[in-house]
């Protein structure tokens, strides 16, 4: 299994970055995907799900109207577009595969986003 996460980079802010995640390994389509992000000296947070029809998508409050997950499962991606960008929103980006939008048993390596003038 492998989640392979890529878009990171430096931004500034009100800026946007595009994360991808291309998974293998496993039946993709069939799995909710979710992101997730860790600050330095805080513990990982969940930031955005969407079910594996992509019928259902979920977001933190703190990223609500202003990031958005979808998926393509003809490409076994996942995607989070992430716009007004704020300097709170920099964080190590992880990816992440499971059976509920609770529930995740694997996990990506993770992308680094810096938002900074």
């Amino acid at each position: 299994v492998q989640l392979v996460e890529s878009g990171g980079g430096l931004v500034q802010p009100g800026g946007s970055l595009r994360l991808s995640c291309a998974a293998s390994g496993f039946t993709f389509s069939s799995e909710h995907m979710g992101w997730f992000r860790q600050a330095p000296g805080k513990e990982r947070e969940f930031v955005a799900a969407i079910s594996w029809s992509a019928d259902n998508t979920y977001y933190v409050d703190s990223v609500k109207g202003r990031f958005t997950i979808s998926r393509d499962n003809a490409k076994n991606t996942v995607y989070l577009q992430m716009n007004s960008l704020k300097p709170e929103d920099t964080a190590v980006y992880y990816c992440a595969a499971g059976a509920t939008a609770s529930t995740w048993y694997y996990w990506g390596q993770g992308t680094q986003v810096t938002v900074s003038s």
